[in-house]
């Protein structure tokens, strides 16, 4: 039998699950869409974050602008304010301002009021001292935290102070009385903790 009298064999299909060898074109169309799914799942989060820590950092900044220029605040300190930093206004207590200045480092709630003697005696007693412990004459509360929050400390008043520190966590009390009217004594208190 020569080779033209063989008889024709039908050609064979490819089985239905092999795949015709990639293009050139479509290789890159494929590593393309993948770099693309790449940069979304990885380039987008990262871009949220980004823009998530700037406007954090921002607000942080704006917050303590605007606690900067207000300064002082016509009111008393919440609740929460008071029992963390150990100071307690008594009841019969005017002209009550405060503010409060946090860091990663220290925290400070500064506190002024006007009482009586027997409210001065009380407010002593809340923060774990009595008023034998204040030095006539003595400002306490440094220079820094008195122009914080513009406190001027004029000579020619009846000033005393104490300072009342305690172990950590527990806040360190810087406490200044006008006793120029020793009915109605003006207190200032700075509290101080660090974590």
């Amino acid at each position: 039998m020569t080779p033209t009298d063989r008889p024709a064999v039908p050609r064979q299909s490819p089985p239905p699950d092999e795949k015709p060898p990639e293009t050139r074109q479509h290789m890159i169309r494929r590593r393309w869409i993948t770099a693309v799914i790449i940069v979304l799942l990885i380039g987008v989060p990262a871009g949220y974050l980004a823009i998530s820590a700037e406007q954090s950092r921002t607000s942080g900044r704006d917050a303590e602008t605007e606690a900067r220029a207000t300064g002082l605040v016509h009111d008393w300190p919440s609740k929460a304010q008071r029992r963390i930093y150990d100071v307690t206004i008594p009841m019969d207590s005017i002209g009550v301002y405060y503010y409060e200045s946090n860091t990663w480092k220290v925290s400070k709630l500064y506190v002024q009021f006007k009482t009586s003697a027997a409210g001065l005696a009380e407010f002593m007693k809340g923060a774990g001292t009595t008023t034998a412990t204040l030095r006539p004459g003595d400002v306490t509360i440094n220079a820094k935290d008195a122009a914080k929050v513009h406190w001027p400390f004029h000579k020619g008043r009846d000033w005393s102070g104490t300072t009342r520190v305690q172990d950590k966590p527990r806040p360190t009390l810087d406490i200044t009385v006008d006793e120029t009217n020793p009915d109605r004594p003006y207190v200032f208190v700075v509290s101080t903790t660090t974590p």
